[in-house]
């Protein structure tokens, strides 16, 4: 029993084929804007690199990139099938193979489908990998002088800008690391020793943050040293007062960019996985209707098309049938090869 019968007459033929011939070029938009989606996050990734702990945060970009192009030539490759199809001379050229380039087709639906789960998953390791990232650029902050980390300050300053936020959970990040370089301390000045003296590390902590943490909305000049210090600074109480500082951390707003750039990015691929389904079933109707003429000699006569010759139940039973013969079969020739191995 065949799945989704559907009887054609050559009129039908003709218009199924230039459907499927136009739906194929829409899919190959399709991959040019996986390809382009991939393109854009592997830029935004490389624009703040610094801050990520590993590069395994390119592997999303990349396979976006080439899917895109797969399914480009897959699509382009596809339509010509279809454009082809008209012509009966043209269209016996491709008969013999277009059984493979379905189950192709299908493989490709498959892995776009993952790489949209993938786009909706990547959230969570890249969670850890912007924490552990954030915490060693602010450790490196105040290294201006120190080849290879000469532009984190630049980074980590446009950054806190860009995204408004501060620190990596909060601005109280900056309290407990030295971001200030020592080439810009007086080591000879009482508070400056003091500040050093008071904790283990002999690192020079204050309750202040970098200038790229203040909020120029704020209309009070920005407070960004001495910050829980109330009689430093007239009529303030860190306690009760609005501070004039971003108060959300670096880590979460970075996350929410780059987690709702993949959400969207992975509904896109989605998008483009139930079309590229759609050509597939397309493209097995016009291969079956093709397959079925009842007078393969007119053109004119009428056949069946179907999405699959027998049942779900019994396509699955006789694929599975056929994999475990392909076991056997691998199994018969090695056990052959160690006979005559032991003959020799």
């Amino acid at each position: 029993m065949v799945l989704m019968s559907v009887k054609f007459d050559l009129k039908k033929r003709v218009k199924l084929a230039q459907t499927v011939w136009f739906m194929y070029w829409f899919a190959v938009m399709g991959g040019v804007l996986v390809f382009s989606m991939g393109l854009f996050f592997k830029i935004e990734l490389r624009k703040r690199s610094e801050l990520m702990d590993n590069n395994e945060s390119h592997f999303l970009p990349n396979l976006l990139i080439l899917m895109g192009l797969i399914a480009c030539g897959i699509n382009a490759f596809g339509g010509k099938i279809c454009y082809d199809s008209l012509d009966p001379n043209k269209f016996v050229k491709w008969k013999s193979m277009l059984k493979s380039f379905l189950v192709l087709c299908m493989v490709l639906n498959s892995l776009l489908f993952i790489t949209a789960l993938l786009c909706f998953l990547t959230r969570i390791p890249l969670q850890f990998t912007l924490a552990e990232g954030l915490k060693n650029g602010m450790r490196y902050y105040k290294d201006t002088d120190t080849p290879g980390r000469c532009y984190m300050k630049r980074t980590l300053d446009l950054m806190q800008m860009e995204f408004r936020c501060c620190g990596n959970e909060n601005y109280r990040d900056w309290f407990e690391i030295q971001w200030v370089s020592n080439r810009y301390l007086d080591f000879g000045a009482k508070e400056v020793k003091d500040r050093i003296g008071s904790n283990v590390d002999g690192q020079y902590l204050m309750d202040g943050v970098p200038f790229s943490c203040c909020n120029p909305s704020s209309p009070r000049p920005c407070i960004q040293n001495q910050m829980t210090n109330n009689t430093a600074h007239y009529s303030y109480d860190h306690y009760t007062e609005e501070l004039n500082v971003w108060k959300r951390g670096c880590r979460d707003a970075m996350l929410s960019y780059y987690g709702g750039l993949m959400n969207t990015i992975g509904a896109l691929v989605l998008l483009v996985t139930i079309l590229e389904v759609a050509v597939t079933i397309g493209l097995q109707y016009v291969n079956s209707s093709l397959s079925t003429l009842a007078n393969p000699e007119d053109p004119e006569s009428e056949s069946e098309g179907w999405i699959l010759e027998k049942t779900v139940k019994e396509t699955f039973t006789d694929i599975m049938a056929t994999m475990k013969s392909m076991g056997k079969g691998t199994k018969v020739e090695e056990g052959g090869e160690a006979a005559v191995a032991t003959v020799s």
